[in-house]
């Protein structure tokens, strides 16, 4: 590493200022969390508020009324604590969804303001996520789509929507169409909250698509959950992964947390809750996993520990065989990193950013096997942390006869 960057990668490479033998450890490049609500962060321990039925809905009813009144400092200090949490496990690239269903858009205002001045070293892009609804959201004159705009002039990167949370059918899917449209007058990338729900007949996912492919906008767009595509019959799956093959439109599933929030309403057997990530991965459709909560009024627990959440995905999704876990990283590495369009400056390669993590195991299937501890995050040719390998000393009586 010279001056930030890669300046090599190999066998032999010469003199240098200093050497640092890993050991044989895992050398990865970081993290990348392609779904998280930061401005949600341990909101879930206040005890005026609880989501007694555990869904998805109450928690939305809930955070409408918590939020009101929220300054933009505080929403600041509790997105600075979230990245602090997940940064200590070795993310550096984070998508913030934000809801921007406020009039006076503090969330928005505050995580901006943390992106910028985190830059250096956590890479953060912000959504402008209308929880309440681009169109079932009115207050004080403005819509949700009204302030999703705002949002996007103030420099949020991405548009959100959550077209099943619409009133209607057709509320959703103009809401898709405006935010196609959106994204594409301010150059923004998207990223739509989609189908998270266990009702089959919640496919507007199948719009979003469609209205990609006719804007021809799919690698700069991302369809987050899809749960519903997950209880589809398998002749409209079939269909449709042709369609996302085409339109080549990218995926996050969140494993923990839809794995706790869907299936409410069914008895047995239970759904899991999730999109078809392995048919994803076996037909090369970019699919990505994500934290989502961490301690919120939709999820209980969360650290931001993407090695948690993969292990989760990796047994939920069944990716397990032997040819997954050569590429299961990839699930919280280069494809979170394709969605978001980090191509230029993410990946061990030479002449790109010095940025990498060090996994405390040999191999990538030790290091899933195992659950390795992150030991250490560098950005730019510098430690933002550093640990040692833990240590244990554990005697077992060999001799000892059994009876």
């Amino acid at each position: 590493m010279e001056d930030g960057k890669f300046s090599a990668i190999g066998n032999d490479l010469g003199e240098a200022d200093e050497t640092i033998d890993l050991n044989g450890r895992l050398v990865l490049p970081p993290y990348v969390d392609s779904h998280v609500h930061l401005d949600y962060y341990f909101i879930g321990q206040n005890d005026k508020v609880k989501n007694q039925s555990g869904t998805l809905f109450e928690a939305i009813d809930l955070w409408n009324s918590y939020k009101e009144g929220t300054t933009k400092e505080e929403m600041k200090d509790r997105i600075r604590d979230a990245v602090n949490e997940v940064a200590s496990y070795g993310t550096q690239y984070i998508r913030a969804q934000t809801d921007c269903t406020d009039p006076n858009l503090a969330g928005i205002k505050a995580a901006i303001e943390v992106r910028d001045e985190l830059k250096d070293n956590i890479t953060i892009q912000v959504v402008a996520f209308p929880q309440n609804g681009m169109y079932s959201y009115n207050k004080d004159g403005k819509s949700g789509r009204d302030l999703v705009e705002e949002a996007l002039k103030l420099g949020a990167d991405c548009v959100g929507g959550i077209p099943h949370n619409e009133w209607s059918p057709e509320d959703g899917n103009k809401s898709i169409k405006e935010i196609v449209r959106l994204a594409k007058k301010y150059d923004k990338l998207i990223d739509v909250h989609c189908d998270e729900t266990d009702d089959v007949q919640a496919r507007f996912v199948e719009v979003l698509n469609a209205e990609i492919m006719h804007q021809n906008y799919g690698k700069q767009t991302t369809a987050s959950h899809t749960c519903s595509f997950g209880s589809a019959d398998d002749a409209y799956a079939f269909r449709m992964m042709g369609l996302f093959r085409q339109s080549k439109m990218n995926f996050v599933s969140c494993p923990t947390e839809n794995l706790f929030l869907q299936g409410r309403q069914d008895t047995y057997p239970k759904r899991r809750g999730l999109t078809r990530v392995k048919e994803f991965v076996d037909k090369g459709i970019n699919v990505a996993f994500g934290q989502d909560s961490i301690v919120d009024l939709w999820y209980p627990a969360g650290s931001g520990n993407l090695m948690n959440i993969l292990d989760n995905g990796l047994h939920a999704t069944q990716l397990m065989r032997e040819e997954d876990f050569p590429r299961n990283f990839d699930l919280v590495t280069y494809n979170g990193a394709e969605l978001m369009r980090l191509d230029d400056v993410y990946g061990l390669d030479e002449g790109k950013p010095a940025n990498f993590i060090v996994l405390d195991a040999p191999t990538v299937f030790e290091a899933q096997r195992r659950r390795a501890e992150c030991l250490a995050s560098v950005r730019n040719g510098e430690y933002l942390f550093n640990k040692k390998p833990r240590e244990y000393e554990t005697e077992l009586d060999v001799d000892r006869k059994t009876k």
